[in-house]
């Protein structure tokens, strides 16, 4: 592998895209420290470190902004707005028959999809800026701050502003990694947010160590290994089913009929992450609106917004569980989602192309569909594993879960799965030997 970076720093093409990419790197962690004017840092950092269920709200909402809510910078909401969107338009792709027309028009179609994404983020931008000022103002960290109220309209107008403004400057710089970099430049920006709060989160684990529990660190890390292990593992896993091609040809006057034989690789976890940021995103909402009413002054209200606190802790059996459901359920739906929008039996159809046993068309369109449901009951039962796998490691070895997120780890692993195999193809495309032995 350390022969491959050397040969990766030899060409002249690859060593500018992986520089180029860590450049963008460095402008992202640059602006990642600028902070949105009128917040009390001192207050805000307070805040972060809260161990209750507002705290573990904020640590996932840092994920998706790739650590620009540590300091609540001009960047704090990250490219959260854009994923929402994008994960949007693709449900949507299915039932709007114009959305569905573009996605069949090739490049052209996807330039056009991408569009309409860029268009919806911003009135997503808009709404999630307002909801985290509003959040921040109901916790004192704007101190005497009426969001669009008398003096503060225009503090209020430069704060959202800034916010929305952040978010639209980090998709552009993911999309120039993409277009002159490595990689996907989006889960780049997210991948290095989480890196660069790897060497706290490590500090962490090294202090619960010097607490005593030594052991329980040993196997918290254990966990972490063979939890990496088993994404890699389940990621890279598919069920490969045959496909016979058969056409005529016209050669020497005559008709004559080719055949051919290759396959369609079905992955076990099609879904990927988004599973798990569809939970997140909902199991974190009822903690959000009910922070609002912790401070009123009727008592049963604020009673029951403190008891729902309490039920959707992170650290609780009840969030847990019904975390694992909610990542299941969401697994087959977006799987089906996904699968269905694909066509590949129509596709098949009109290549001449056959499964060996199976009738072209309807047949096969079932055959298929069965066995991404059957693959995908082993995807999704792993994916709600991995999502509760902070939750039973604390339990085992009775150390804070440390900010660490399961979301996070399939990030970082996705995507330097992701990045490996695209430095492995451009090495093999110039005749170098790729990180893999072949």
């Amino acid at each position: 592998m350390l022969q491959a970076v050397i040969n990766a720093f030899k060409i002249a093409d690859l060593r500018r895209k992986i520089l180029f990419t860590l450049a963008m790197l460095v402008v992202f962690r640059i602006v990642a420290h600028v902070p949105v004017p009128g917040v009390d840092l001192a207050q805000y950092k307070k805040l972060l470190q809260d161990t209750g269920p507002l705290g573990s709200v904020f640590n996932v909402l840092s994920l998706f902004s790739g650590g620009g809510l540590q300091s609540f910078s001009v960047v704090s909401m990250g490219v959260y707005p854009y994923i929402t969107a994008s994960i949007i338009l693709q449900l949507l792709t299915g039932v709007i028959p114009r959305l569905t027309e573009l996605s069949k028009e090739g490049e052209s179609g996807r330039n056009q999809i991408n569009k309409y994404t860029h268009w919806l983020m911003i009135p997503l931008a808009a709404l999630q800026a307002y909801g985290n000022v509003q959040l921040m103002a109901s916790q004192s960290v704007l101190k005497n701050f009426n969001l669009f109220g008398g003096p503060n309209v225009i503090n209020s107008w430069t704060i959202i502003v800034s916010l929305i403004c952040g978010t639209m400057f980090l998709v552009w710089l993911g999309e120039l990694i993409t277009e002159h970099g490595i990689g996907q430049g989006i889960s780049i920006i997210i991948f290095g947010g989480i890196l660069a709060r790897l060497p706290s989160l490590v500090g962490q684990l090294g202090g619960s160590g010097q607490g005593g529990n030594l052991i329980g660190v040993g196997l918290f890390v254990a966990l972490g290994i063979a939890t990496i292990v088993g994404i890699v593992l389940v990621n890279e896993g598919q069920r490969r089913i045959p496909v016979h091609y058969s056409r005529s040809i016209m050669r020497g006057g005559r008709m004559m009929r080719q055949a051919g034989s290759s396959f369609i690789p079905l992955r076990v976890n099609s879904a990927g992450m988004i599973p798990l940021i569809f939970a997140l995103s909902i199991m974190s909402f009822p903690t959000i609106v009910a922070s609002f009413f912790t401070t009123s002054t009727t008592d049963w209200v604020r009673q029951a917004s403190i008891s729902v606190q309490q039920f959707f802790a992170n650290t609780s059996f009840s969030y847990n569980l019904i975390y694992f459901l909610m990542v299941v359920l969401f697994t087959f739906f977006y799987t089906s989602v996904q699968f269905s929008q694909q066509r590949i039996a129509e596709n098949l159809q009109k290549q001449g192309g056959a499964v060996p046993g199976i009738r072209p068309g309807p047949n096969t369109d079932r055959f298929l569909n069965t066995v991404v449901t059957r693959i995908t009951v082993a995807g999704a039962l792993f994916l709600g594993v991995v999502a509760i796998a902070p939750y039973i490691a604390g339990a085992i070895t009775s150390v804070p879960q440390q900010g660490f997120t399961s979301t996070a780890l399939l990030i970082v692993v996705g995507v330097a799965i992701d990045t490996m195999k695209q430095l492995e193809a451009q090495l093999l495309m110039r005749r170098y030997e790729g990180f893999i032995n072949r």
